[in-house]
């Protein structure tokens, strides 16, 4: 979900972050401030210092492979393939994810996205109703990464359910597209998009970049999921 570029995005942080640390540095969207009450996170547990997705994860605030364990939690409970939750994170990781950043943006750009996987208002609303979250807000997003790879699942979960059964895919060899994928283009671009990439429209410019960095980063989210344990 994206609105703005890398480029714009890079040219603005200095001036909206003023203090605040940049990725690399010791602040993280992950944690609370000294003092502030810990928010919960979507099943209603502490998730200020332990919004971390595991005692094992990277200490890059950027890096999502610290959201492992949410993504494999949040994409059994949606239905939804872990592997594409973790690879749109790395692909929406190009904007510094910390919560004074997201919310100085949000007053030059209303229309911006929050949390780690750069929802939009409208998008989470919808996808909140009758789900485990549901009493949960759009502006708790970038203090509560649980809560947006929660948000996240789910979403994927409803595009889902708007594709055909068998929408017009096979292999990336053949040039058409996944079912995850579409998914991620969905995600990107919209629901309409989305189908009209599976009736076989072909994407444009911008789906196109979308789509070439989910390839790229597709290994990369393999690799940092836990390992399933071996079958005895």
């Amino acid at each position: 979900m994206r609105r703005a570029g890398r480029v714009l995005i890079g040219t603005a942080v200095a001036a909206l972050l003023g203090g605040c640390a940049l990725p690399g540095g010791t602040a993280s969207p992950a944690r609370t401030t000294a003092g502030a009450a810990a928010p919960t996170d979507a099943s209603g547990t502490s998730s200020g210092a332990a919004a971390d997705g595991g005692a094992d994860a990277t200490d890059d605030p950027q890096d999502p492979a610290r959201y492992a364990d949410h993504v494999v939690r949040f994409g059994r409970e949606a239905g939804v393939n872990p592997q594409l939750i973790m690879a749109i994170l790395y692909v929406e990781s190009y904007k510094p994810h910390d919560p004074q950043f997201e919310r100085s943006w949000q007053k030059m750009d209303p229309d911006a996205a929050f949390g780690v996987a750069n929802m939009h208002r409208a998008a989470f609303d919808d996808t909140k109703r009758g789900r485990p979250f549901a009493h949960r807000s759009w502006e708790e997003l970038p203090d509560d990464p649980a809560l947006a790879v929660q948000a996240q699942a789910w979403y994927l979960h409803d595009l889902r359910r708007r594709l055909p059964a068998r929408p017009l895919v096979t292999t990336r060899t053949t040039g058409r597209l996944t079912v995850d994928e579409l998914l991620a283009l969905g995600f990107n671009a919209g629901p309409g998009n989305m189908l009209a990439f599976a009736r076989g429209v072909k994407p444009g410019p911008s789906a196109t970049d979308y789509l070439n960095k989910l390839r790229h980063d597709w290994n990369v989210a393999a690799e940092v999921l836990p390992k399933p344990a071996p079958s005895s």
